[in-house]
């Protein structure tokens, strides 16, 4: 099932984070897809609210790689691959296992080497301005 949805803003973008968040269940991978500054960490800053983790402790974990938010109804793993070249890299983190229990959100998720059964594809588009664009693709 395909949803597309037009956003004016990054709280907009957030609150769809927020409202995919709301179906998500345990051990589910949220596939990001988006040029830089296409709003991915915002969509995640509402998935972590919609979670019950705070959204202010959401930033990019461009220099950590993951960064893990707790105090919800599910864990979040917030993964960003965008420094990561190497596929071995990318396996080495072990993301399936990661998971457990939890939802991952990976930016950059064209970088996996291989598909994650049972993921949800986000893709955002820049607009004009604010405007995005965001496909939700359930596998």
């Amino acid at each position: 099932m395909t949803t597309t949805l037009t956003t004016h803003s990054e709280s907009e973008t957030a609150a769809a984070g927020r409202e995919l968040a709301a179906t998500l269940a345990p051990e589910t991978a949220v596939l990001l897809f988006g040029d830089l500054g296409a709003g991915k960490t915002a969509f995640v800053r509402g998935l972590a609210e919609g979670l019950g983790a705070n959204p202010s402790d959401v930033s990019s974990p461009t220099f950590t790689l993951i960064q893990e938010y707790r105090g919800g109804r599910l864990p979040l793993l917030h993964v960003d691959l965008y420094r990561l070249d190497d596929s071995r890299e990318i396996d080495d983190l072990g993301l399936e296992e990661l998971g457990s229990g939890g939802v991952v959100a990976i930016e950059w998720a064209e970088k996996l080497p291989r598909p994650i059964p049972g993921s949800v594809a986000v893709r955002i588009e820049h607009g004009d301005g604010d405007t995005r664009r965001i496909t939700v693709e359930r596998n």
